[in-house]
């Protein structure tokens, strides 16, 4: 019992080495730029096991994709030259879902947040969020049957799009608010009765007959020479939006713009800026905010030959928005990407009609797989169908035939894979988050504990 004990500690420490090491690699030059702000980060990773994977997608593809990953792990027997290497979204868990207002108007269910978007096995993606179910599975104290038969029911979905794909000329599959039913059709609804109106009330003011942004804790007012950058970056972004989803010259006029901080867990450390444009028409109402956020470095491109996908892109923000381009079907049609001092942004719009849907109240194994049923087939879509604007070549085949031929026959063998590995990495999640904690305590994480 006692040997077991110390060789328990020993891998423990050595666990712990790599989860500092990992995070050290991909964080540092955030963490020097804006120790409180990742402060802030590692706390919020703190609170519970699944806030932690999702602030760690780097220490999930050191694990999955990284020279020496173990062939059980890293996907290899399900990939080939074509499947090995398609768009991925690179972070996708539970909570990268919910909804936005498609180029066309219409409210659209889908996969959100691609900036760790790049390209990678078809895998990963299925097994990063297979983990995430279940990380979330076992704090709702779901029995493990049911988490398994959760997994399994996302991963043949996606199947079953895939192969939806195959027999059809046609890639427009999307959930939208006439074809949902349950959670996911609540979500649609709940974005539908949103207002403009509302969003600009909470994020500007009216002074002398214009709109300009309220100041608050997470707002700076900048200087002339920073402004001077930001609207000249401004100016820039305009040539990349789509010619096909420009709109009049009115619509983007500058009205303000403000440094903006306050993001989520995956944006700590990032500069980023909110701008206030004219909109439709010169009513107040009509105005739109957009985001203008520095890109960072996707965590699986840490782990993959870069060379050439690196070399296609000006900076991290071209990158981003090409990918989100790749992988979203009718993207933001203010989408686009810029440059200040040569480091790479993307901007978007702050829209109203984004919601996230929400864990909490999900509590019933019934009701999650009806919901997860339908996330398998929207990870399928953003594997398979992309804007019409997207113009890249790195990829440069027919994704759903490509995933078909690499499972051919062994469609509940990958199921099994996929359900088992959920299992196994979300035990890894629960062990390496209470390692994370201490760490953190004991002032062995890049950012002290306390200020």
């Amino acid at each position: 019992m006692a040997r077991t004990t110390r060789q328990g500690q020993g891998h423990d420490t050595e666990r712990t080495e790599r989860i500092v090491a990992v995070l050290g690699d991909a964080f540092a030059p955030l963490v020097r730029a804006d120790p409180a702000a990742f402060r802030g980060k590692y706390r919020k990773m703190a609170a519970d096991p699944h806030a932690f994977y999702r602030g760690t997608a780097c220490l999930f593809y050191a694990d999955v994709a990284a020279d020496g990953a173990g062939d059980e792990d890293s996907g290899a027997a399900w990939v080939d030259d074509r499947s090995g290497r398609i768009w991925i979204h690179g972070d996708l868990h539970v909570e990268n879902f919910g909804t936005y207002l498609d180029g066309d108007g219409r409210l659209v269910f889908d996969v959100n947040d691609f900036d760790e978007a790049y390209l990678g096995r078809w895998t990963w993606d299925l097994q990063r969020f297979a983990a995430s179910l279940a990380l979330v599975g076992w704090q709702k104290a779901l029995p493990e049957e049911d988490v398994d038969a959760l997994v399994a029911d996302y991963c043949r979905a996606y199947l079953d799009q895939v192969d939806a794909y195959v027999r059809s000329e046609t890639d427009d599959y999307a959930l939208y608010l006439h074809n949902t039913d349950g959670p996911i059709h609540q979500v649609l609804v709940a974005a539908r009765q949103r207002r403009r109106a509302d969003l600009l009330d909470s994020e500007t003011t009216r002074h002398a007959g214009e709109r300009v942004f309220l100041e608050d804790a997470t707002v700076r007012r900048l200087g002339v020479e920073e402004q001077s950058r930001v609207v000249e970056a401004y100016r820039r972004y305009l040539d990349t939006i789509p010619a096909d989803k420009r709109r009049g010259e009115l619509f983007y006029e500058l009205r303000d713009v403000v440094g903006k901080s306050g993001f989520g867990i995956g944006s700590a450390g990032l500069p980023a800026y909110s701008l206030l444009v004219e909109g439709h028409s010169q009513a107040l109402d009509n105005d739109v905010v957009l985001s203008m956020k520095q890109a960072n470095v996707p965590a699986v491109s840490r782990f993959v030959d870069t060379a050439d996908v690196d070399s296609y892109f000006d900076h991290e923000g071209h990158r981003t928005v090409v990918s989100q381009r790749a992988l979203q079907a009718h993207t933001d049609p203010l989408l686009g990407w810029t440059d200040i001092d040569g480091t790479g942004y993307v901007v978007s719009e702050v829209s109203p009609y984004e919601l996230d849907l929400s864990w909490e109240d999900l509590t019933e194994p019934d009701e999650i797989r009806q919901v997860v049923r339908l996330l398998g087939r929207a990870t399928a879509k953003v594997h398979c169908a992309s804007d019409s604007d997207s113009d890249q070549d790195l990829v440069d085949f027919q994704v759903e035939e490509a995933v078909v031929a690499s499972v051919g026959e062994r469609r509940e063998e990958l199921v099994d894979w996929v359900v088992d590995f959920g299992k196994r990495y979300a035990d890894r999640v629960r062990a390496d988050h209470a390692l994370f904690v201490e760490a953190f305590r004991s002032g062995r994480i890049g950012v002290a504990a306390t200020g």
